[in-house]
């Protein structure tokens, strides 16, 4: 049986902390280069999978290495960084032909993105925290997937609406250079932790 209540409460708590994290902007950044349902569908099956394995292991999660996942971490946003910088652009109009944009491709880049950049992040260890808290795996679970679905959708919706009103080029530009100040700061992080 699920309970609404504890359900709602980790809702909240996993909302508010994802909120302002790396995830909305890789949402935003995927959602403005790529068709918002493909990439959802990847964002959304990696989330699942952090949560699942969160709500298993308990607080057993807290223990791993986070100099090494912040290092990881910081090489990915460099690399995405240096994609975004480096990559021909063909102009909005070629971003948005579906032949570009295959399912697999979109799904599976957002999956690995969230996948590895999420790894041992404060809201595993928090949901990981809240199951063993309430020893209600499958409310703590509703509550946290729900929760960052909401922020990967809210992402994702947020950077189609921006394309809408400011140039590609620029928005690319914008995200590549708070990809690389995530990039530089997870590894500094890594370095000094």
């Amino acid at each position: 049986m699920i309970s609404f209540t504890v359900t709602a409460v980790v809702f909240g708590v996993v909302f508010l902390a994802e909120l302002p994290d790396k995830t909305a902007l890789a949402g935003l950044v995927l959602g403005t280069r790529y068709r918002a349902s493909y990439v959802f569908a990847g964002v959304a099956a990696a989330f699942a999978v952090h949560v699942a394995l969160a709500v298993a292991a308990g607080s057993v999660l807290t223990l791993l290495p986070q100099q090494l996942v912040q290092a990881i971490t910081g090489v990915l946003f460099l690399g995405g960084a240096a994609m975004l910088l480096w990559k021909k652009d063909d102009g909005e109009e070629a971003v948005r032909r579906p032949e570009n944009q295959s399912f697999w491709k979109v799904a599976g880049a957002g999956f690995m993105l969230i996948l590895v950049a999420e790894f041992g992040d404060l809201t595993q260890i928090m949901t990981a925290n809240l199951a063993a808290r309430y020893d209600d795996p499958l409310s703590v679970g509703l509550g946290a997937v729900l929760a960052l679905w909401a922020v990967a959708g809210l992402g994702i919706v947020g950077g189609r609406a921006l394309m809408k009103r400011v140039p590609l080029a620029l928005i690319t530009k914008v995200a590549a250079v708070f990809m690389l100040g995530l990039g530089v700061w997870s590894l500094w992080e890594a370095v000094t932790g």
